[in-house]
């Protein structure tokens, strides 16, 4: 193949810009100390060359694709994609590049995930281990390290997770130093892990407290099917907690559309800190999750399995109530 017709090399860019290839290597890789007028020298002659890494090639000299697989759930909620965006910029950060693909928490999704990620040589994983089924599917992978997110702090020193019980608590042990003693509950997607946290810390939280159980209202994430709960709240309940902000939203349609005054009648708590929740009218209370936090610590603990470096304990992210105008005094 004449010169012509190949694609530009390292070493065309170098004598272009009139440097080293050693130079060129640390402008690609964003080493510090490249005086400015040399970064812009590469940069000008890489644009003009319309020169492109071999990451092929790159991969097999360094033994690393500089790669970080991601596997989130197909339908994508206010947590999996705050914390995709945290895991790509910690990962862009670190020199690595995260490759995503999506799959439901079956078998067979989660396999073709895992074979098209580790086919492509993959240097870790981040798992988005919402279900328990997601768990037992790449529970088997040894090949790269892997860490689990979103699991609610189940799985030990293999996931990064908030700690979903500790919000739930903050936000009952809020409404219950308001007075309220009627609750009522709007889980989330029955079966994913975290749905489950809250609804078992709020189950508990009655049993403590001595409190009356009503119906749990079946949620899904939405909105629609927080007003469709809304609609159902039993007569007398005064609090009502919903396992995410959404939900909340809509169930506090439908309690204003029934005619009840929120918070004067009841008040309504979400979770999650979704931006919308500053303002709606009136202001959700909720519980704030870090999802940043969370993206930086996988990629951290991943850097420092992909480096032989040890890793201590992993402890839960915590969250944090943030106290609005959805929630008040009882009614007496």
């Amino acid at each position: 193949m004449s010169k012509a017709a190949r694609n530009p090399s390292m070493h065309d860019v170098a004598a272009r810009a009139g440097v080293s290839h050693q130079t060129v290597s640390r402008v690609l890789n964003d080493f510090p100390g490249i005086r400015p007028e040399t970064r812009e020298r590469v940069i000008e002659a890489i644009r003009d060359l319309g020169y492109r890494r071999n990451m092929a090639a790159r991969a097999l000299a360094t033994g690393r694709s500089e790669v970080i697989g991601v596997i989130m759930p197909e339908v994508p909620h206010f947590g999996p994609t705050s914390t995709l965006y945290a895991i790509e910029h910690a990962a862009k950060r670190a020199g690595f590049k995260p490759l995503i693909t999506t799959a439901s928490w079956d078998a067979d999704s989660m396999g073709e995930a895992l074979d098209f990620l580790l086919g492509r040589s993959v240097d870790a994983l981040v798992v988005m281990a919402q279900h328990p089924d997601v768990l037992d599917a790449v529970d088997a992978i040894t090949d790269v390290p892997i860490l689990f997110v979103l699991t609610g702090n189940s799985h030990g020193d293999r996931s990064v997770a908030v700690d979903q019980v500790r919000g739930t608590r903050l936000v009952l042990d809020h409404l219950y130093e308001l007075g309220h003693r009627r609750f009522q509950h709007v889980t989330g997607l029955t079966g994913l892990t975290e749905a489950g946290l809250r609804r078992d810390t709020f189950v508990s939280f009655l049993d403590e407290h001595g409190l009356d159980h009503l119906p749990i209202l079946e949620g899904d994430w939405s909105a629609d099917a927080g007003y469709r709960a809304g609609l159902q709240v039993a007569d007398g309940v005064t609090a009502l907690f919903c396992a995410n902000d959404p939900m909340a939203m809509g169930a506090i349609h439908a309690l204003e559309e029934r005619g009840l005054d929120v918070p004067g009648d009841v008040s309504v708590a979400g979770f999650d800190d979704v931006p919308e929740a500053a303002y709606t009218h009136p202001g959700l209370t909720t519980v704030h999750q870090d999802f940043t936090e969370v993206g930086l610590r996988a990629v951290a603990l991943l850097l420092a399995q992909i480096n032989h470096e040890p890793v201590g304990p992993v402890e839960p992210v915590e969250p944090w109530l943030i106290v609005r105008d959805s929630t008040g005094p009882a009614p007496a």
